[in-house]
């Protein structure tokens, strides 16, 4: 699996000591009966090895955490976004995501503050992002108006960290989610130079009413420490990428106040929808380990079984890099030539669903527990796995709730 390399650490986000490497928890415990045979996690690396998929992100950072970034090497077979410039770029655009969600009449709302949490820094952000929002006709978002804000992990606009290559893409990635989501919305990224959790601290502490976190590691023992610590924030929707490794779980989306963000294969479609969806084989999914049941969730596992902790995942966005979304980074490094490029993976989702938590005005209480009560308000995702495993809703769509995809996708901000 893909984290087999991850040093687990007690301290979230503090990095590794003593140069030693534990092994991964194991998706099979004492508090999870699933038996996962990790095909699609081979699916992913396949891609990434006969170069059709890009990992942003292939080194870990902070000795723990990797983002959940995969670019799409040959974009001649992607979807074209409808902008501006009509089929000018790859990848879907604003407003076809704003279609496929059923987003059109609410995007012109004001929302509110959306954080990203990053690691390391990109000097180009703020000019990339204008490029983006010019390309598809959004309004200006950037640092003099005050709707585009930059600061380290402490809340200071300087020093920001220095350029690390694999998360260039990645911060694009999600102010341009943020802005293809709730154009209205107000954007803060906070770079992380060695802490992501002191980065996640400050995002709440900046009065953010939804963080997005595209990044994660292999659960460990002492997580259920960090989660009552960074990402306890009652009041604020945290989200976190589900993973792209196929079925398992990967912390912080096994956090139980954390909306996990699964991930699916997204086209347009000759049904009443215009739009159809599958399970993204690459799409995290499972039984946490260490993490118990949230409150929200018990119904869901007293009904279908199998799990006696955390479920992952509650809802989904496109994840496909095969049809990804349009991205503008402008630094060489991250293995796309600089310029509009194609990405995917479970990255996409986490800002996305974040911008549309802040597009709904309502993230009291645990936002998490939100789509369980009003699954009328989301796309059901039937079909498609991620991997294999026994009971199959933990890796497979199934009608109602399963593992890759939650409760479903976006059907408007009535679920958020």
């Amino acid at each position: 699996m893909r984290w087999s390399g991850a040093c687990i650490i007690a301290a979230f986000g503090a990095g590794c000591s003593g140069g030693t490497t534990p092994s991964i928890p194991s998706q099979v415990g004492g508090n999870q009966a699933a038996l996962a045979i990790v095909e699609s996690a081979g699916y992913v690396q396949q891609q990434i090895a006969t170069g059709n998929f890009i990992e942003a992100c292939p080194t870990l950072v902070f000795g723990h955490w990797r983002c959940q970034a995969l670019g799409l090497k040959d974009t001649s077979g992607a979807p074209r976004a409808q902008g501006v410039r009509e089929d000018a770029v790859a990848g879907y655009g604003p407003s076809d995501l704003q279609s496929a969600y059923n987003l059109t009449k609410d995007v012109k709302k004001p929302g509110g503050l959306v954080a990203v949490v990053e690691a390391y820094g990109d000097p180009n952000l703020a000019s990339d992002l204008a490029v983006y929002r010019k390309e598809f006709g959004l309004p200006k978002c950037d640092e003099a108006s005050g709707c585009l804000r930059i600061v380290n992990q402490k809340g200071k606009k300087k020093p920001l960290p220095p350029v690390n290559d694999g998360w260039l893409a990645e911060q694009s990635l999600d102010v341009d989610m943020v802005s293809a989501n709730c154009p209205n919305c107000k954007i803060l990224v906070v770079e992380a130079a060695t802490s992501l959790s002191a980065a996640e601290r400050t995002a709440a502490n900046l009065h953010a009413v939804a963080i997005s976190n595209s990044w994660g590691g292999s659960e460990y023992k002492g997580e259920r420490h960090a989660a009552k610590g960074p990402f306890n924030a009652p009041g604020i929707a945290i989200t976190a990428s589900a993973g792209d490794g196929g079925y398992g779980v990967i912390f912080p989306s096994a956090a139980n106040t954390v909306t996990a963000v699964g991930g699916t294969t997204l086209r347009q479609s000759s049904g009443s929808r215009g739009w159809a969806e599958t399970v993204w084989p690459g799409s995290g999914s499972g039984c946490s380990a260490y993490e118990p049941t949230p409150s929200w969730q018990v119904a869901t596992e007293q009904k279908l079984g199998g799990c006696s902790n955390r479920i992952v995942a509650d809802v989904a966005y496109i994840a496909d890099p095969n049809t990804g979304v349009a991205v503008y980074e402008s630094i060489p490094g991250d293995g796309e030539a600089p310029g509009w490029q194609v990405w995917g993976g479970t990255s996409v989702g986490s800002p996305a669903i974040a911008a549309i938590y802040a597009l709904s005005g309502d993230t009291t209480g645990i936002p998490a527990s939100i789509s369980y009560a009003n699954t009328q308000d989301l796309f059901d995702v039937t079909s498609g796995s991620d991997g294999s495993c026994s009971p199959a809703y933990l890796c497979t769509g199934e009608a109602g709730y399963d593992g890759p995809t939650g409760n479903g996708t976006p059907n408007g901000v009535g679920a958020f």
